[in-house]
């Protein structure tokens, strides 16, 4: 079985982990940039957050879930910073992890940088929803939506029973 045109559009949500752009020190970059790449793969935005750091994040997590949508991408809070808790707030929220994902991310950015070996994250699914923990900056968002291309269908297709074997 495979999707028509018929069939109803994916969504997705963005969270943003900043406490300075949450505080308006400076504008968010990154949640711009997957909102352009999730629309051009034919997802509908649910919900945009952008949130300070910290327990916000499994907060506003949690208010994304129960939306329910195909796919919800974080970005920020993964460094190793005394207030980058994003990895923290998502486990608990996983059912099941999709340490792969994160493995190739990784790989895939240190090709480009060092710094990649510094992202911390999980990617796992939370019921039909895949979650996925990027990096706060802008480069680091668009390599790791290099990986993340050639994937997104399928992950959403077996959370949605279409691609199982």
């Amino acid at each position: 079985m495979s999707r028509t045109d018929a069939a109803p559009r994916r969504t997705a949500a963005i969270l943003v982990a900043s406490t300075r752009a949450s505080a308006g020190v400076y504008q968010d970059e990154a949640g711009p940039l997957l909102q352009d790449w999730l629309y051009a793969r034919g997802f509908d935005v649910v919900l945009a957050e952008v949130v300070p750091d910290g327990e916000e994040v499994g907060s506003a997590l949690k208010r994304m879930l129960a939306l329910e949508p195909s796919v919800i991408i974080t970005s920020g809070g993964t460094g190793i910073s005394p207030t980058d808790a994003t990895p923290e707030q998502t486990l608990p929220l996983l059912d099941r992890q999709v340490p792969g994902v994160m493995e190739a991310l990784r790989a895939h950015g240190l090709s480009k940088t060092p710094m990649a070996a510094l992202t911390r994250g999980h990617a796992g699914t939370a019921g039909r929803t895949f979650v996925l923990n990027l990096p706060g900056s802008p480069s680091g968002v668009t390599d790791s939506l290099e990986v993340l291309e050639p994937i997104i269908g399928h992950i959403c297709g077996q959370l949605e029973g279409i691609n199982e074997h």
